[in-house]
């Protein structure tokens, strides 16, 4: 924001004009600098992508970690203020506008239209084509067998993967409000991830992008993260609260973000159920497990909130297709220090 205007030269003499042109000096001596901070921080996101882009995730996260607190480096980082961590009640939660019945048991409705259509479509569609070649009974059966027979190994072979690419590219194509659902979804992941310390490494908005960067229907459209930490805990049985606290977050953070734009969450079910898979692995009790659930639904719906407007730029930015790295820069651009 600008104050004022520059004053009118013919008011000043000439000694006046002097002290005037140092007065100007340290603007652009400001100016400079920022320049060159930027110029820092885009140099270093450009090594990150190129890291992550050969698969040194550790490089990557060496990389952001040590760019940390140097001038022109990142700020944002692990930097998220969080709420403290004690056993909330539900009551609490409705304080703070947040009803958790409304996006921890996501139904999506756009898809389930879109498949009820596609199935009444091949019932006629088979009933048609029995009409017109005129099959016996026993053929239509046949017809309808080798169906069951394609579905069946889609199902148990690609983890439904084929029937997942069809009706997420007729969502996409058909429904703008589920383009972008699922894109603001991401972002939330994104975001919540970048601010609790877990780098991301790529992500695709559809399934049609996720099938042509791995060749393969078994792999979901999605964020994914520099997780070998985890990894590694879940390995050794020794899963911190930290690192669970994170997962905890960074799972619900998608449903999260379509409860605050929409006040209902429809995508994120995959998520939950490996939140809920996770408790169960770890042996939670059932007390235990809400405990946690509604401390990181308050500590990511209070995030969320926080940081709105870095949220909405980065799932416009997303919503591109740019690089990791270029979306962590919208990132540190967008959020002010002392929302930290």
């Amino acid at each position: 924001m600008r104050l004022g205007g520059p004053p009118c030269c013919c008011c000043f003499t000439q000694p006046q004009l002097a002290a005037a042109s140092r007065l100007r000096l340290p603007p652009a001596r400001a100016a400079n600098t920022t320049s060159e901070s930027a110029s820092r921080l885009r140099a270093v996101l450009e090594k990150v992508d190129d890291e992550l882009r050969k698969g040194n995730d550790e490089a990557a996260l060496s990389l952001v970690r040590g760019s940390l607190g140097l001038a022109g480096g990142l700020r944002c980082f692990g930097a998220g203020r969080q709420v403290p961590q004690r056993l909330y009640k539900l009551d609490e939660l409705k304080l703070n506008g947040i009803d958790t019945s409304s996006f921890l048991s996501p139904e999506d409705r756009t898809l389930g239209s879109i498949e009820r259509n596609l199935q009444i479509a091949a019932l006629l569609g088979g009933l048609s084509v029995s009409a017109a070649f005129e099959l016996s009974q026993l053929q239509a059966l046949f017809l309808f067998v080798g169906l069951l027979f394609v579905w069946s190994v889609d199902l148990i072979y690609l983890n439904g993967g084929a029937r997942n690419l069809v009706l997420d590219t007729l969502g996409h194509s058909l429904s703008q409000k589920y383009h972008n659902r699922v894109i603001e979804h991401e972002a939330g992941h994104f975001l919540i991830a970048y601010l609790l310390g877990v780098l991301p490494k790529e992500y695709t908005i559809t399934s049609l992008d996720t099938l042509k960067k791995k060749g393969s229907l078994n792999v979901q459209a999605g964020t994914a993260f520099v997780d070998f930490e985890f990894v590694e805990e879940i390995n050794s049985g020794k899963l911190s609260a930290k690192m669970l606290n994170k997962f905890s977050c960074i799972a619900l953070a998608g449903v999260a973000t379509e409860y605050l734009l929409y006040g209902y969450a429809e995508g994120g079910l995959a998520d939950v159920n490996k939140l809920d898979g996770l408790f169960k692995s770890l042996g939670f009790t059932q007390n235990k497990a809400d405990s946690q659930v509604r401390w990181a639904v308050l500590n990511t719906i209070l995030l969320l909130r926080r940081h709105e407007n870095a949220r909405s730029k980065l799932a416009e930015a997303m919503s591109s297709g740019i690089s990791v790295g270029s979306c962590i820069q919208v990132i540190e651009e967008s959020i002010n220090t002392e929302d930290l």
